[in-house]
């Protein structure tokens, strides 16, 4: 299982480096300060830093054993001395953490490493804020204030759906301005400031039958579909984000196992061209708390599981496959398909309710899927 992190590590070797630290520390409350063993007596008499941590120099072997721990490593030392130590750890900008250097006097915080995927800039500016100092950012598309393509929508919830699929190909054409599409076929509307026009030589559409891929040198694709096979132009020279836009609602008889559930979720999302990725919630009636199968496939993909009343689901229109039988069992004329609808705060489904079963396995489960209405982008701003 993956050991999360810890938000920050402060490091200072030297008597201003201390003081900067105990700044530092006012801010970032949350924060380890590690402080070279000849200067931590002086660190603990200082109230900002009565928890501050010994520190071995030279420091190699320490950084060794925390370079992984931390989201973010704030080292009051030179850039160059922080390179040669840090080199050896580093393994890629998918796992490696942020490192940013601040000067002796306080006057800048540079972002050295991970300044995008480990969210290094951000941490930069807080740090600079901090500390009243200058910050350093070097990344191209931070620095000139255009798309961020490899961390897009992050904070909304998206994911790539392959960081290693035309990213850099995609950063390149953004920083450069050449003609790059933004589809976007779901999602939150404000992956870009509503109130900003898009930056140059990004335009935008809502559907990817009004693109002609052989116009842009890249597209932006915010999706939840599958379109590989029906778009095949467009998927190959795309990078697809994958928003948090569908729910799933699901019944299934008692003790059904849970092999059973998974292949039916995964084979209704496979029928339909949807991606697994763009699922925010599993939805379920709340007789079903607790049913192996269903509490397994949530805690496997990581999905926030909700429950419902029978009362609850049966008053929500749209349901498309009523059943007595079901309505005889659990008080509700459906599971699968109100579950999805009142989880998604939809009026219609995007895949009505699918049965599915194996031979010889005596239990079947119910799949219904639908799509959260997002608010549109204005065209006005965003068709630039």
């Amino acid at each position: 299982m993956k050991v999360p992190r810890k938000p920050f590590a402060i490091y200072a070797i030297t008597r201003h480096g201390l003081e900067i630290a105990a700044r530092l520390a006012q801010s970032l409350t949350d924060a380890d300060i590690y402080v070279s063993e000849k200067l931590l007596s002086a660190a603990r008499e200082d109230p900002r830093m009565v928890n501050a941590l010994a520190l071995k120099l030279p420091m190699g072997p320490a950084l060794a054993e925390t370079f992984f721990a931390y989201d973010c490593h704030v080292f009051i030392v030179s850039i160059g001395a922080v390179v040669r130590m840090l080199a050896p750890l580093m393994r890629d900008k998918k796992t490696d953490p942020a490192v940013i250097c601040v000067d002796d006097g306080a006057r800048f915080a540079v972002c050295v490493l991970s300044g995008h995927v480990g969210r290094g800039n951000v941490f930069t500016e807080r740090v600079a804020v901090a500390l009243s100092a200058q910050a350093v950012v070097t990344t191209a598309s931070d620095a000139i204030g255009t798309l961020t393509v490899d961390i897009l929508g992050r904070e909304l919830g998206w994911t790539l759906d392959d960081p290693d699929r035309n990213v850099t190909r995609g950063c390149a054409a953004v920083v450069n301005a050449a003609p790059v599409m933004f589809v976007q076929e779901t999602g939150e509307p404000d992956w870009w400031p509503l109130d900003r026009p898009l930056p140059p030589g990004v335009r935008y559409s809502t559907s990817l039958d009004d693109v002609d891929p052989c116009a842009f040198e890249i597209l932006l694709v915010a999706s939840d579909r599958d379109f590989r096979q029906t778009h095949p132009r467009h998927w190959g020279k795309a990078v697809i984000y994958r928003p948090r836009s569908l729910v799933v609602g699901i019944g299934c008889d008692k003790n059904t196992p849970q092999e059973l559930v998974e292949r039916g979720v995964a084979k209704a999302f496979e029928a339909n061209r949807l991606s697994l990725k763009s699922v925010r919630t599993l939805v379920t009636i709340d007789k079903k708390r607790g049913e192996p199968a269903i509490a397994a496939l949530a805690e496997r993909h990581g999905w926030p599981l909700e429950f419902h009343s029978a009362d609850e689901l049966d008053a929500v229109p749209g349901i498309e496959n009523p059943s007595e039988t079901v309505r005889r069992y659990v008080g509700t004329r459906g599971v699968a398909e109100p579950a999805a609808l009142l989880g998604a705060g939809a009026e219609r489904l995007l895949v009505p309710k699918q049965v599915y079963t194996e031979p010889g396995a005596g239990r079947s489960m119910t799949v219904a899927i639908a799509r959260i209405p997002f608010a549109k982008r204005p065209m006005e701003v965003a068709d630039v």
